[in-house]
């Protein structure tokens, strides 16, 4: 079985991947049936997002029941199918653990609710202050306070997210046992990859208290028992068996923290996604605003994690897009005007990286954001919260809009298109997000009849299987003052990698350093016309070219 450095995930967001039964939403046997799609493509796991019982208040992140699941996406057997398909097509199944919160109507919170005491202790809850005032003054991802009334009691209850999801006291023995009972559970069932959802917040400190800013992340992200606690987790689930693949989603954490979660000797977890690098988009820090991205931090940011985490020998999980994020050929691309260009661009400077890429649904086929002009359109929570929190705030309706169309969850959410049939091919029922109007010309079918981003994809992955330069090779930023160009260079072995991205619609000339422009190279894979590399080396507009160098031809 090849390391986890050498494979490629695709995540599948059940719900918007392919409907089976023409009710409209994804389900298990919408995935088995694409699994030789899939397979076509190369990659070697799925990361399958939350399928378990919910009452969908976050779209499955508020789970009801962990080894239940919900009868929206099939059966126990239907899973237990899926694996054992997955597995003759050479990939294995990465499910999704939200372990930092439950959904206010799992057993265990709803016991809680009838005073029943060790189940209280499940929760975080607190006495409001003495001017009846909530326990802290932090706020919830979701907008609004991070405290709502426990039931008829005089306490409250801490929801980080949405006021449905309660957060778990992981200082509480039991319910780090009850997590590890989960993750045994689904290891038991033949999975063999986790994504720990936001696992970086699970410590919160015994005694909580007011954030300086109103906000409070730095008092109960990233601190010092939540890596204590992943390092049990490990010890009592996935680190006694071989080769299980995890990475953590890690809100607003450090490269010293990335690198400690992921460090091989700390016994934690593989891999890790931040998201800094897909915030330098926001006005003043603000996701729900308007501006160009900011290319300079995007490179800087890219550079700082890709060296840091190098060093310290930590490793990362390489991506643009998920379930939560606007797609990124609409954000740092051109889909109208370089559509190709744009969407190569963006695979190959990710497949490239030291880390391990993860393709979500679409993007192999360059998926858009579908730029809807209603409200009603959108279904994501949290894109109908800040809707009204741009309107008090005294925007137009059209001015929210604006920013709804750029930065909204469900941007990404919409069905995965398939065909130019009805729907895109995902649904012969009324599925429960619009699809994009473009899927006539966007589509699986198109793309494998008469497009390239898909046969570039798969090339990208194929080389990562190829060459320890790739997989393996260390990493160094160059040209880093270039005001278009991110370029950096992968070593191992004696052999070097020079990949030079471009992101802007007009081309540019490059001085290339005398180190490679010196040097015999071949020319391995590029979305321009195939070249010599040259001392002055021209990039057309969202170019992305690689050029491998061995020190045996250059001796």
């Amino acid at each position: 079985m090849s390391t986890f450095h050498e494979k490629v995930v695709y995540q599948i967001y059940p719900k918007s991947f392919k409907d089976s039964n023409g009710d409209g939403i994804g389900d298990l046997k919408g995935i088995i049936e694409k699994i030789p799609y899939l397979a076509s493509l190369g990659v070697d796991m799925l990361w399958i997002n939350p399928f378990f019982s919910s009452p969908q208040k976050d779209n499955g992140y508020d789970i009801s029941n962990y080894t239940e699941i919900d009868p929206l996406f099939g059966t126990m057997e239907d899973f237990e199918v899926l694996v054992k398909e997955a597995k003759t097509n050479q990939m294995e199944i990465m499910l999704d653990m939200v372990l930092n919160h439950t959904s206010i109507d799992h057993e265990w919170f709803q016991k809680a609710l009838t005073g029943d005491k060790k189940f209280q202790d499940y929760y975080i809850l607190r006495e409001p202050k003495s001017d009846g005032s909530h326990p802290t003054n932090w706020a919830s991802k979701f907008g609004g306070p991070a405290w709502e009334p426990f039931g008829d009691t005089a306490k409250e209850y801490l929801h980080l997210y949405d006021v449905s999801q309660a957060d778990l006291n992981w200082r509480n023995p039991e319910v780090r046992k009850e997590a590890y009972k989960v993750v045994n559970y689904w290891l038991n069932k033949g999975v063999t990859g986790f994504r720990f959802d936001v696992i970086n917040v699970i410590g919160k400190d015994a005694v909580l208290s007011d954030a300086i800013d109103g906000v409070g992340k730095s008092l109960y992200t990233d601190r010092p028992i939540a890596h204590e606690y992943i390092h049990e987790l490990n010890k009592e689930t996935f680190g006694r068996k071989e080769a299980i693949m995890t990475v953590g989603e890690m809100s607003s954490t450090t490269i010293e923290n990335g690198a400690a979660y992921s460090n091989p000797e700390n016994e934690e977890l593989s891999m890790l996604f931040s998201f800094h690098h897909l915030k330098v988009d926001y006005l003043d820090s603000e996701k729900w605003s308007l501006m160009p991205f900011d290319f300079m931090e995007l490179k800087q940011l890219l550079n700082d994690w890709q060296t840091g985490m190098t060093e310290k020998n930590g490793w990362n999980a390489l991506f643009w897009n998920n379930h939560d994020q606007p797609r990124a050929i609409s954000r740092f691309g051109d889909p109208e005007h370089h559509f190709y260009a744009s969407a190569t661009l963006q695979a190959q400077t990710i497949h490239l990286l030291r880390g391990t890429p993860y393709i979500y649904q679409g993007e192999e086929i360059g998926m858009t954001n579908p730029g809807f002009s209603e409200l009603a359109d959108y279904v994501d929570i949290e894109t109908h919260n800040a809707y009204t929190e741009l309107i008090e705030k005294g925007l137009s309706s059209n001015e929210a809009m604006a920013i709804i169309k750029e930065k909204s969850r469900d941007n990404s959410r919409t069905p995965m298109q398939w065909s130019n049939e009805l729907n895109a091919g995902f649904t012969t029922g009324q599925p429960w997000l619009k699809v994009a109007e473009n899927y006539p010309q966007i589509n699986v079918e198109e793309e494998q009849a008469t497009g390239k981003i898909l046969s570039y994809y798969k090339k990208l992955i194929q080389l990562r299987k190829e060459m320890k330069v790739i997989s393996e090779g260390n990493y160094r930023g160059i040209l880093l003052e270039h005001p278009s160009v991110y370029a950096y260079v992968r070593e191992f072995d004696g052999t070097q990698l020079l990949v030079l991205n471009h992101f802007y619609g007009e081309s540019v000339s490059l001085e290339i350093p005398e180190e490679f422009s010196n040097q015999q190279s071949r020319y391995l894979i590029g979305n321009g016309e195939k070249r010599e590399l040259t001392p002055t080396f021209v990039l057309e507009p969202y170019e992305t070219v690689a050029f491998y160098f061995n020190a045996e031809n250059n001796g």
